[in-house]
Order: C-alpha cells, then sequence, then structure tokens
C-alpha cells in the first residue's frame, strides 16, 4: 500500500506542477484530468477521506510542489530525554511541529519546545533528516513529509505543558521505549539515535 500512496502522491504532485506551469489550454486540461484521476484513487485506497480533506490536499499549494518539513527537538538533561504527552491521544513525543515561514529549522525546535514544554532550549547538532515514507511511519495525513531532528540542551529548568501538552517529563532510553509513543511523530529508532548522538562527540549526521 506504501507504494501505491507514494504513486499517487507523484502523479499529485505532476498535475499540480503541470498546472501551474503549462501555458498550452489543453495541456492543462489533461494536467486537470490526471488530478481528478489522483483524487479518485486517492478515495479508493486510504481510508476515512473526506472530498473536503482531498481539496485541502490537492489545493492548498501551488506551484512546484514539495515536502513538508516536521522538525524534532531532542533535548538531554542528565542523560535523560525530554517528551510532552500530547492531550490530543495521550501518547509521547519528542517536541516538534511543521515548519513555518520567517524561521529557520533550527528557530522552530526552538520555538516548539517552548510552546510545547515550557523551556528554552539551544539547538547543538543535526541529528537525522529522514523521508518519512521510506522509514515506515504510520501516517496521519495524504502529505509528503522530511522528519528533522536537532539535538538540543536546556537554557533553564522549569519545564511545564503548554496548550497541546498536558505533561512534560525527562526519561532514560529505556524509560522512553516503554511509553506509549506517537509513532507518527518518532520511532524507536529516532530515540535510540538521538540518545547515540547525545553521546557523540564526532557525530555525522544520519540521511536516508
Amino acid at each position: 500500500m506504501d507504494d501505491v500512496e507514494q504513486l499517487i502522491e507523484q502523479l499529485q504532485s505532476i498535475a499540480q506542477t503541470g498546472k501551474h506551469y503549462s501555458k498550452d489550454v489543453f495541456d492543462r486540461e489533461r494536467y486537470e484530468q490526471l488530478e481528478v484521476v489522483a483524487k479518485k484513487l486517492t478515495t479508493k485506497l486510504t481510508k476515512d477521506v473526506t472530498p473536503e480533506k482531498l481539496n485541502i490536499f490537492f489545493d492548498a499549494d501551488t506551484g512546484y510542489v514539495t515536502p513538508k518539513v516536521d522538525i524534532r527537538a531532542a533535548t538531554f538533561k542528565d542523560d535523560k530525554i525530554l517528551l510532552v504527552r500530547e492531550k490530543s491521544s495521550g501518547q509521547w513525543s519528542i517536541p516538534g511541529g511543521w515548519g513555518d515561514i520567517g524561521y529557520s529549522a533550527a528557530d522552530i525546535a526552538v520555538k516548539e519546545t517552548f510552546e510545547e514544554a515550557g523551556i528554552k532550549v539551544k539547538p547543538l547538532k543535526m541529528i537525522a533528516i529522514k523521508d518519512m515514507q521510506k522509514n515506515h511511519y504510520p501516517k496521519k495525513n495524504l502529505n509528503y513529509v522530511y522528519k528533522l531532528f536537532f539535538e538540543c540542551e536546556p537554557e533553564e529548568n522549569d519545564i511545564h505543558g503548554g496548550v497541546e501538552t498536558s505533561d512534560v517529563k525527562y526519561f532514560s532510553l529505556d524509560e522512553a521505549l516503554n511509553l506509549d509513543l506517537s509513532l507518527a511523530r518518532n520511532m524507536p529508532d529516532d530515540f535510540q539515535r538521538a540518545f547515540e548522538c547525545h553521546h557523540s562527540q564526532q557525530w555525522t549526521t544520519y540521511f536516508d
């Protein structure tokens, strides 16, 4: 199924890019027809997809289609990693969120940690750059996503939950791996790699 979903995403990308750049009216019609086919395939192969969600996914962006970026901040203190508990699911994750216009990736790591855990952090190292599809994360939406993981250090100690989080704590690797994790946000190997980076003096960024 993952391979089929990726093919549909590629169809959508070709259709959307073609619609944006094509100057010929007949070519635009063909790209629009291709987009209709991609929408129909998505409806048949993806569970719980409404026409509204399809239109948001297919029409929210214009021009050349690129992946979205999800940024995570792995903050360590006393050889434990900072995690937040999502109010919506009750699951635990490394603080983070989508990249925003006007912020660097490192800025987002700082901003999201402050919003979700209540503390300021300093990014130190890039742990990993991962293709969500290739690494088989459970998908919560139709977007193609790159995931960026930073190692950070805390600049203050007063951790507390935010608007979207109900709890904040530091955990050892073994403790973290035994939690109810939000797997769409972070997989067990993300935690293992984050701790390896934290213990390394000369870390080489992991990438697909």
